[in-house]
């Protein structure tokens, strides 16, 4: 039985993580073998059953990509005999051989928010979602499985395309994420005192500047001492006008942007925070929400779905929109320390239902029933 990925459109973040996990957790079968296209910064754990291979020039143009995809792909699954083509990525532009099914995946949600795309000027990345939002209909219309990580996408999707095959598997939480409070040396980037953290790319429907003017809303002696923590790449065009809103309010000392930070640090950010935030509006399965959830600190989220899909009632929640709400939110959860614990713990309870183990054994159990097929 014969796999083979294209991953080459994970170049960063969410698409890397959910490989890594996906092939930690490769089911025990002599019989299968897994064909991987993947970007050089993809780290694969090393097995036996898995073999890395390569377009013949770099695919990390989209165009050079594409006609890979549309012209030599398909010649490669036939050499290959493959029983299965999987597309973690969601766009499928190769129409592969009849003996070879295809399974797709939704991730992106945001040529499906229409309200975030009719806020972009026009311009390519107006342009590009609207253009994707066609490719992918028709990708996951005509895949013979289609991979939902949230119930709210599949419904939104349904809503505009027949699926003939979903099936909805969420993301999990990796270990390191699992653990008590203060169980992990505090990150060494971190500020000496209370902080609230937000970890984020800075992008408009992720609402940091909404966030620093709840912060900047809050009673003195509530914000007293306490610091507003944005981890994110620095080099995007959001983080201009959050730094700017930042300095208007005469914050400089209280929000601060130190920029990306290694993965592997995250659980000890999470861990040492007062409270973890998250405040983003458009989401497919939010990882780092999830992360958050297990690290024994009280979470304050978005409450725009799915966000509740996989919070429930365990989490606190505010209109991203609305800082007024935001900081009323924010000054409960400061104020009140046995509210604050009680959603701490509920947090971390709720996170024992994302395990990357179930999501990968989910995974291969599907693709191998699909691949069976063929035999």
């Amino acid at each position: 039985m014969k796999i083979v990925v294209n991953a080459y459109s994970a170049r960063i973040g969410g698409g890397q993580t959910y490989l890594r996990n996906l092939f930690a957790h490769l089911p025990a079968r002599a019989d299968l073998e897994v064909l991987i296209f993947a970007p050089a910064s993809l780290q694969l754990p090393a097995h036996p059953q898995v073999r890395r291979v390569h377009a013949p020039w770099p695919a990390s143009n989209p165009l050079a990509r594409a006609f890979w995809e549309r012209w030599v792909l398909p010649g490669f699954l036939r050499r290959e005999q493959a029983d299965l083509l999987f597309c973690p990525g969601g766009v499928v532009a190769t129409r592969a051989p009849a003996n070879c099914k295809v399974v797709g995946m939704f991730r992106n949600m945001i040529p499906f928010d229409d309200a975030l795309v009719r806020s972009m000027p026009w311009g390519l990345q107006r342009v590009r979602n609207l253009i994707l939002k066609r490719v992918l209909l028709r990708s996951l219309s005509e895949a013979d499985l289609t991979i939902f990580i949230s119930d709210h996408a599949r419904a939104v999707i349904e809503e505009l395309v027949r699926i003939p095959n979903p099936v909805t598997i969420p993301h999990g939480i990796n270990d390191s994420f699992r653990c008590a409070a203060d169980s992990l040396p505090r990150p060494e980037l971190a500020p000496p005192g209370d902080y609230l953290l937000y970890v984020s790319r800075f992008d408009v429907y992720k609402h940091h500047r909404e966030l620093v003017s709840a912060f900047a809303a809050l009673p003195e002696a509530l914000r007293a001492g306490l610091q507003l923590v944005f981890l994110g790449e620095t080099d995007m065009p959001e983080a201009e006008p959050v730094a700017r809103l930042v300095q208007e309010l005469a914050l400089a000392d209280q929000v601060l942007m130190p920029g990306a930070v290694p993965y592997a640090t995250l659980p000890a950010w999470y861990q040492h925070a007062r409270a973890n935030l998250f405040a983003s509006s458009c989401e497919n399965c939010p990882n780092i929400l999830l992360e958050a959830m297990a690290a024994g600190r009280p979470v304050l989220s978005s409450n725009v779905m799915p966000m509740p899909e996989f919070g429930g009632s365990e989490i606190a929640y505010f209109s991203p929109d609305d800082p007024q709400e935001t900081s009323r939110a924010l000054a409960r959860l400061l104020s009140d320390s046995d509210y604050s614990e009680q959603i701490a713990q509920a947090a971390l309870r709720r996170s024992g239902l994302y395990d990357w183990r179930i999501t990968a054994r989910e995974t291969w159990t599907r693709l191998i029933q699909l691949s069976e097929q063929n035999h």
